[in-house]
């Protein structure tokens, strides 16, 4: 018998995302931004994204078994976190009793949305099986059961918050989830980091990875941030004096409330503005990087050691999985074997997560996550019919071979805009729709960075790299198809790839096998036999603060909204140079 379900995500008022599974096999799944133009999607449901999937599929809403989504109703008596909460949020009575009281008034009116959602999309409510699956179950099965490991699998869940849970520990076995633990709000490593986010002058939930790429610029070593949290007999205690704070302990400026407290700005000084990264503010985003590891090292050793010593596997999710810092110590520990982080391991993911729970709980396991092509696809005749709309009329001309012929391009030092095959899923441009350059030609990072990105000078950009050379150039043989590690350069490449290595000696590689993207893999061959490194200069496809491009149409916004001068998309090529084309 076959099971077709629909993974809804957005309970949390971001990045609302659509998954669909047939009989186990992961059809499509992409992030309402995309199709909506608006990054994260704040309080949108996800109507195009879950019409997408079903288009994709072929089907009809009548042939969906069931819709989840990953947000749940929490007991008051069988679960300790609403009491939790409560205790913890003691000088905000209104916030604290609600909890008590009203603790799953979230979760019916986002049951109520996703209803009208789906009724809008062709469901009929009366009919529609609805499962709620709880968040963090959600961000541990889009780990486990995506990462094709069969034996005992380790799982890590850290993030902001889900309905009370910020972290989940727990194993996988034979398909099934055993919670071990889960830490509850205020008390969230994730929460904190975001808190110190807001206090550097980012957006929560946007501007983490940018103090990620701050702190190895900065010394960890001159401030001491121990105060903040603390790791003791088995309990994560933030300190609510500073961070993760609500209600009147809030920081307010210019009519908005941050996470973090009036005492922190008495402690640190006043909040970072501007793109300025300099001094203290350098070294805070390296102290709490250091903090943020050192207690997520010790939780996973306190609560997951025994079965890592056991079996060595670890899966990972949750918004801070996608800290590629931690990552990498996590793969330095000697019990650890592999560690799969699910490449959407923000709340998009937990559509995923959500649809393949369900589906292993009705007994239909499901496929290994081997690549993220799950978005729209475009053929040349789609293409060549957006030219012919768009108002800047593009010249194009079709090419028939693309990755001589671009490898070409790109060898004398242009960037490119590179748009193939399906759209990815998650936060990372994997040469579906990427800005790529060579890694080589000194200067054109920064060429990127000024014209067309328009970001914080002190933001790497990634390396994608063939299989064949990853062992050459990477400290560590570990898979890494998704960009969710960073790795030790060896010797003497830092020097040949220059613009795609890190302050601090590292890169975030994507490793491509060729089979999942058999053009992007042969443009990498053609650089290698033309320059020696079969590398490329690899980040997404949009302009600072907008989601990553889905369509032809946006992509060529894009376009003349830069710098760049050369797009290709399938076999079409629009060049702003004068002369030939159509």
């Amino acid at each position: 018998m076959g099971l077709t379900v629909l993974g809804l995500s957005g309970a949390l008022s971001h990045d609302p995302s659509a998954a669909l599974y047939i009989d186990g096999k992961l059809i499509a799944a992409v992030e309402e931004e995309r199709f909506v133009r608006d990054k994260h999607a704040k309080n949108r449901m996800p109507y195009e994204s879950a019409k997408f999937c079903l288009e994709q599929a072929g089907i009809q809403p009548a042939d969906v078994d069931i819709v989840c989504i990953p947000f749940a109703p929490i007991s008051l008596f069988s679960s300790k976190a609403r009491w939790h909460y409560a205790k913890r949020y003691w000088y905000a009575p209104d916030r604290s009793l609600d909890a008590v009281l009203t603790g799953n008034r979230r979760f019916k009116r986002y049951r109520k949305k996703i209803l009208w959602c789906l009724e809008q999309l062709g469901f009929d409510a009366k009919k529609v099986r609805l499962e709620p699956v709880e968040h963090h179950l959600a961000h541990a099965s889009s780990a486990y059961h995506c990462s094709g490991f069969t034996e005992k699998t380790a799982i890590l869940g850290i993030d902001g918050k889900g309905e009370y849970a910020t972290t989940f520990f727990g194993w996988g076995e034979n398909g099934k989830i055993h919670k071990i633990k889960e830490f509850y709000d205020p008390d969230s490593l994730g929460g904190l980091y975001g808190a110190i986010t807001e206090y550097l002058g980012f957006e929560m939930l946007d501007g983490e990875f940018k103090v990620m790429g701050m702190a190895p610029y900065g010394d960890a070593a001159k401030y001491d941030f121990s105060r903040l949290a603390k790791f003791e007999n088995g309990e994560l205690i933030i300190n609510t004096d500073y961070a993760n704070v609500i209600g009147f302990r809030r920081y307010k400026e210019k009519g908005k409330g941050y996470y973090f407290s009036p005492k922190l700005i008495e402690w640190l000084g006043p909040k970072r503005e501007g793109d300025i990264a300099d001094d203290p503010y350098i070294h805070y985003a390296a102290a709490m990087q250091s903090l943020f590891e050192k207690l997520a090292l010790e939780m996973i050793d306190y609560y997951l050691g025994d079965i890592l010593k056991e079996t060595g596997r670890l899966a990972f999710a949750g918004g801070c999985a996608l800290n590629v810092k931690l990552n990498q110590r996590i793969i330095a520990r000697p019990d650890v074997k592999e560690l799969f982080v699910q490449p959407a391991s923000g709340d998009a993911g937990t559509a995923v997560g959500a649809a393949s729970f369900v589906s292993v709980k009705n007994g239909v396991p499901v496929e290994k996550m081997e690549h993220v092509y799950l978005g729209p696809s475009y053929s040349n005749e789609d293409i060549i019919a957006a030219c012919a709309r768009h108002p800047n009329q593009p010249q194009w001309q079709k090419i028939d071979d693309v990755p001589q012929e671009i490898a070409k391009v790109l060898v004398e030092g242009n960037p490119v805009a590179w748009f193939q095959g399906r759209m990815e899923f998650g936060p990372r441009a994997l040469g579906g729709r990427s800005i790529i350059g060579c890694p080589s030609v000194a200067g054109v990072a920064d060429r990127i960075n000024e014209q067309i990105k328009f970001r914080e000078r002190w933001r790497p950009f990634c390396p994608s790299m063939l299989d064949t050379v990853a062992p050459q150039m990477l400290s560590v043989d570990h898979p890494s198809p998704f960009m969710t590690f960073t790795f030790d350069v060896k010797e003497g490449w830092a020097e040949r790839v220059p613009e795609v290595v890190h302050e601090d000696g590292t890169a975030r590689a994507q490793v491509l096998k060729r089979d999942y993207n058999p053009r992007y893999y042969d443009l990498m061959k053609e650089l290698e036999a033309m320059t020696g490194n079969g590398v490329v200069l690899n980040t997404s496809l949009n302009r600072r603060g907008e989601p990553m491009v889905c369509s032809p149409t946006d992509a060529l916004n894009m376009f003349y909204g830069s710098d760049l001068q050369f797009l290709i998309m399938e076999d079409i090529l629009v060049m702003k140079a004068k002369g030939g084309g159509h």
